[in-house]
């Protein structure tokens, strides 16, 4: 049964065109390297201003681990990862499983 994954980050009020160039520039471009899981990024219009939500897809936890640990390892996407950091306040991880009726992505 597939999973899914929201992520949540609260970006540093001020910071997200930073943190939207760089996705565009690098983070993106180093996750697409990796086996496509990825569902979409949303940011917060009204009421989250400052959110940057992606949801990803996953056959199972061993694919959802086996993803992050490669990604994790790639020392491009960690470069990445170092830069983003600082323009974040927090992250929020929720995993999900589809309901028994309904589209899903």
């Amino acid at each position: 049964m597939a999973i899914y994954e929201m992520r949540t980050y609260q970006v540093v009020v001020g910071k997200m065109s930073e943190v939207i160039e760089l996705y565009r520039t690098e983070g993106y471009p180093a996750i697409s390297r990796h086996p496509q899981r990825l569902v979409g990024y949303f940011t917060g219009d009204i009421g989250a201003i400052n959110e940057l939500v992606h949801l990803w897809k996953f056959e199972d936890d061993a694919d959802r681990r086996a993803f992050w640990s490669a990604l994790f390892a790639d020392e491009t996407f960690m470069a990445f990862a170092r830069q983003l950091r600082p323009l974040l306040r927090s992250q929020n991880n929720k995993l999900m499983l589809a309901a028994p009726w309904g589209p899903h992505p």
